[in-house]
């Protein structure tokens, strides 16, 4: 049995936002941050995004709004949905721990508060200097096959695990998918 939650996510999920924001309400359980790349875990499994079926997406914009709005979370759909995260998530396994959870916070909500286009790099070059972070440093850094590496692994293991989207929480070996499902893994930690 486990008393922490492991939690994936992407940058360029809504609802890994809105997960990300609850998370944080959380005072007694211990979350581990898994950063995947979400296109390469749909590829792994065959999935088509919802943000390429118009159908989904609109769905999926007022789903979102509806729920951050019930959460008392600040939302706007990013007029630039989809983007390549690509560089955002390699940027976040490569900086300091100590620094990762500030990265999150801060590109979460650039992208999915505040509708920054986070596909141009001089918007990502932005941020990372205001976390005090070098942005040169950092450009230089997400190109080492290391990193690179890295986020193909937890991508892959994710997919091993039959994590096919995200949000989604794993506890004691089961699966939570959505964030509408952080109640159950609490739940399910919980009965440690």
């Amino acid at each position: 049995m486990s008393n922490h939650i492991d939690f994936y996510f992407d940058i360029i999920s809504p609802y890994a936002y809105i997960a990300h924001k609850k998370i944080q309400q959380q005072k007694n359980f211990i979350f581990n941050y898994k950063p995947i790349f979400l296109g390469g875990l749909h590829k792994l499994a065959g999935i088509d995004s919802p943000a390429f079926n118009k159908y989904k997406l609109r769905n999926n914009i007022k789903d979102c709004n509806l729920v951050s709005e019930k959460n008392n979370i600040k939302f706007k759909w990013n007029s630039n949905f989809p983007i390549n995260s690509l560089n955002i998530m390699r940027g976040y396994i490569s900086i300091s721990k100590n620094k990762q959870n500030d990265y999150l916070n801060c590109f979460f909500d650039a992208y999915w508060r505040d509708n920054h286009d986070l596909s141009n790099l001089e918007n990502i070059s932005k941020l990372v200097r205001d976390l005090k972070i070098d942005s040169e440093e950092f450009f230089q850094t997400i190109k080492k096959k290391s990193i690179k590496d890295q986020l193909i692994k937890l991508t892959t293991e994710a997919f091993q695990k039959e994590v096919f989207g995200t949000p989604t929480f794993i506890v004691n070996n089961k699966i939570f998918w959505g964030q509408d499902r952080l109640e159950y893994a609490l739940e399910e930690c919980g009965t440690n």
